[in-house]
């Protein structure tokens, strides 16, 4: 089991959804799931898998439905009576391990995340060799029991250097009946001596309907508009969805959208109040998501310009504004450039405590003497 209290933060728990492992069912990744089905019904399951894909589309829900499924269904071992193969990875609500597992209490799971730093009261920034280590009194205390151990690593790209190589020892040595699943957005930052001693169960972005279906199991179901809106930010990434749908994002970038939408001139009341509405600590969230969508604006000027037109607008005007500010190849170089540069301003920005205000403001004048010099 993790050794986390259940009611501090959770790093992978977006507000207003369910955490994965409350989660039902898993959307838009059939493949994945009949991959590793095919190789636990083949006798071929393999100690460590690699589960990868952008931030959003399911990885933490697959692990748990994974560690679900290897903790509630017992060994095959064959006879006149053996069971049929499975078809599917559901296991029903109220099974015992699917109770444990929902409350942190199954003694065949060991969660490995970023500790509780409890001098500054809040989650350490990366796993730590020590969390790692505790594997090893997990798998001495397991082993009494027999059957399967699951370890989920939530996620593997938040491990330290030394906290990567005592996991490596254990995927090289793996205990017998166990089973670790490593949850990567970008595995390229792995030792590559642990990708190659893992299976990769890599999940695709979700499609429009896949989204759809996501979003509508929401409390608040956003309309099908908004839904298609959303999934234009947000590229395929129901996480990327469920955050922009809690922050007001559409709102946001709408605001972004009529900022630049008038003319030459950019709409300077209203660039003033997106600054002004980002300061405080309050506004930490709105700081962050803003950034991010002057990002993602930029990313569809460039795309833009280099002929990759939107399927859809992201707000009302969207298209209108980009076809002005970015026509054609030339423009789309710029943009991708002053992308580049804003990104890094906006990192560093952060990094020293740099006003919101004064810098969402200096990333509309930059946007607006790039769009200036284009028109020129």
């Amino acid at each position: 089991m993790s050794t986390d209290p259940v009611d501090i933060p959770e790093p992978d728990r977006i507000e207003g959804a369910p955490h994965p492992r409350e989660a039902t069912r898993l959307i838009g990744q059939d493949a994945a799931e009949a991959a590793f089905l095919d190789a636990y019904t083949s006798d071929r399951l393999h100690h460590g898998w690699l589960i990868t894909g952008p931030r959003g589309v399911g990885k933490a829900t697959l692990a748990w439905r994974i560690a679900r499924f290897l903790l509630a269904t017992p060994p095959d071992e064959g006879g006149m009576f053996a069971a049929p193969p499975p078809t599917s990875l559901d296991i029903p609500a109220d099974h015992p391990v699917a109770r444990r597992l929902l409350v942190l209490s199954e003694p065949g799971l060991f969660l490995l995340r970023r500790p509780w730093d409890e001098k500054n009261k809040r989650l350490k920034s990366d796993i730590t060799v020590d969390e790692v280590r505790k594997l090893k009194h997990f798998f001495a205390l397991s082993a009494a029991g027999g059957g399967r151990r699951v370890v989920i690593v939530d996620v593997a790209d938040e491990m330290n250097v030394s906290a990567a190589n005592a996991l490596l020892k254990l995927l090289e040595e793996p205990p017998e009946g166990a089973v670790l699943l490593l949850i990567s957005h970008q595995p390229s930052r792995l030792l590559p001596t642990i990708r190659s001693r893992c299976r990769e169960l890599r999940l695709a972005p979700l499609a429009p309907a896949d989204l759809a279906q996501v979003m509508a199991g929401l409390d608040e179901t956003p309309s099908a508009e908004d839904t298609l809106r959303l999934g234009e930010l947000a590229a395929g990434s129901a996480g990327d969805a469920l955050r922009l749908q809690h922050l007001g994002g559409l709102a946001t970038y709408a605001a972004l959208i009529d900022i630049f939408a008038a003319g030459r001139e950019f709409d300077r009341p209203r660039a003033l109040q997106l600054a002004n509405s980002a300061v405080g600590k309050a506004n930490a969230d709105r700081f962050e998501l803003i950034l991010r969508l002057f990002d993602l604006f930029l990313a569809r000027l460039a795309r833009h310009g280099a002929g990759f037109l939107p399927a859809a607008e992201a707000a009302p005007g969207e298209a209108a504004c980009l076809a002005r500010l970015s026509p054609g190849p030339d423009a789309a170089r710029a943009w991708a450039s002053l992308q580049q540069e804003l990104s890094a301003r906006a990192g560093h920005g952060r990094a020293v405590n740099l006003d919101p205000a004064a810098l969402i403001l200096d990333m509309v004048f930059r946007i607006n003497d790039t769009a200036a010099r284009q028109a020129a």
